[in-house]
């Protein structure tokens, strides 16, 4: 039975909760991870400590860490882990991180794995329309979506161990621009609302900025909205040229359901679709369809989430 070895996810200085995710995926592969923690503050391990399933904690500490850099964190967390079958979130950064880790050592890599069954790994191929199934022989970097697996239970006191990686890096990302917008990125959130070009003008996407606002939610697009109107960024963008999300809740409004926009949001727990086209291919994989323009549709939602949320 092979090690392994769980990268956990660090936001905001503490841990995500979708570390004790991937602590349940390790497990259901037949093993208890070893869970390493990137930081620049041991302390913040502590938490990772309480999550059941574990074998150990590595508080990895390095400066490095204050913000990521691919070269320098495959470098430092090459030299801690074990050989092993690696897990990751399956968000951009981390499964950059797999990769690069997987090349390093030589190993296979499986990107954005959806289920474990029966040891193997299953992950979505050709946009989405069709799924594989991996039986791993060996040692392997691996990423998994998010709320995909229930999250382990807290209660657990496993030893965490400190490891000083300072004085290994030979460089270190000394500023990072962060991006003008302070919304949430559609990558980290539970709950995304995003347009189409069926929201016909860029400054509509305005109406979905403030039902974001009242719910907590990042606000995303389809690839046809921004490639129509330069206001609309590409980091907004949801797909298979975009970004591919997990959220619980996914509304999409005025988009169409294209495949290459599928691909990136199909696996998300439950999809609201909005379109005034009931023929959309969206509403084939909606749990929840409405049939109406999104002037007609917004306010009400709008109304009816702001009485629930007061």
């Amino acid at each position: 039975m092979s090690q392994t070895i769980v990268i956990a996810e660090i936001a905001k200085g503490a841990i995500h909760p979708t570390t004790a995710e991937l602590i349940t995926a390790a497990n259901a592969l037949g093993s208890a991870p070893i869970v390493i923690v990137p930081c620049t503050d041991s302390t913040i391990a502590d938490a990772a400590g309480t999550i059941q399933g574990i074998s150990k904690v590595i508080a990895l500490k390095s400066d490095i860490f204050a913000e990521y850099d691919a070269s320098g964190w495959a470098t430092a967390i090459d030299a801690v882990a074990p050989s092993g079958i690696i897990i990751t979130s399956a968000n951009p950064q981390s499964k950059d991180l797999a990769a690069r880790l997987a090349a390093r050592r030589n190993i296979s890599v499986v990107q954005d794995v959806v289920a474990i069954e029966g040891g193997n790994l299953v992950s979505p191929i050709y946009s989405g329309k069709a799924m594989q199934t991996v039986s791993l022989g060996g040692d392997a970097a691996v990423s998994v979506r998010a709320n995909i697996f229930a999250a382990s239970p807290q209660g657990a006191s496993a030893d965490v161990s400190v490891v000083d990686a300072t004085g290994d890096m030979a460089t270190a990302v000394e500023e990072f621009l962060a991006r003008a917008s302070t919304r949430l990125d559609v990558a980290e959130a539970n709950i995304i609302i995003s347009g189409g070009r069926g929201m016909g003008s860029p400054d509509n996407f305005s109406h979905l900025e403030k039902i974001a606002d009242t719910i907590g939610a990042a606000v995303g697009a389809s690839r046809a909205a921004v490639d129509t109107w330069e206001p609309i960024s590409h980091a907004m963008q949801v797909g298979q040229t975009g970004k591919t999300v997990n959220p619980n809740l996914y509304i999409a409004v005025g988009i169409s359901g294209a495949i290459q926009h599928l691909a990136g949001m199909r696996s998300s727990k439950y999809i609201v679709a909005i379109n005034k086209d009931a023929d959309a291919p969206i509403f084939q994989h909606a749990d929840y369809g409405i049939v109406a323009t999104w002037e007609e549709a917004l306010p009400v939602l709008q109304a009816s989430l702001s009485a629930m949320m007061n």
